[in-house]
């Protein structure tokens, strides 16, 4: 089973508040993972991001269920902006844990 999320409607255009980020990883990502279903993230709509916003939604995921997590989670409608955030910040996790 698949539980999509689509952060345009919780963020607007540029994704970058920290406190949005964590409501969408405890109340949606956390609860959709231990159910055992996949995670889809859909940022259509959205034009830009932060990485202090990529890391709070899923820094905290990766660093308690380890790097293989990412396996379940996957990354929709991302422009190349929001793309390359999102390397920055899975690059990083991989280099910490």
């Amino acid at each position: 089973m698949k539980h999509a999320i689509k952060v345009f409607p919780r963020t607007g255009k540029f994704a970058e508040n920290k406190d949005a980020a964590r409501e969408i990883r405890l109340n949606d990502i956390l609860p959709a993972l231990e159910e055992g279903k996949e995670v889809i993230l859909d940022f259509q709509g959205v034009d830009s991001t932060t990485q202090s916003f990529i890391h709070a939604l899923i820094s905290d995921v990766i660093r308690n269920k380890g790097i293989q997590i990412l396996d379940h989670i996957f990354f929709k409608n991302c422009n190349t902006v929001v793309q390359k955030i999102i390397k920055i910040v899975v690059d990083y996790m991989q280099d910490v844990t």
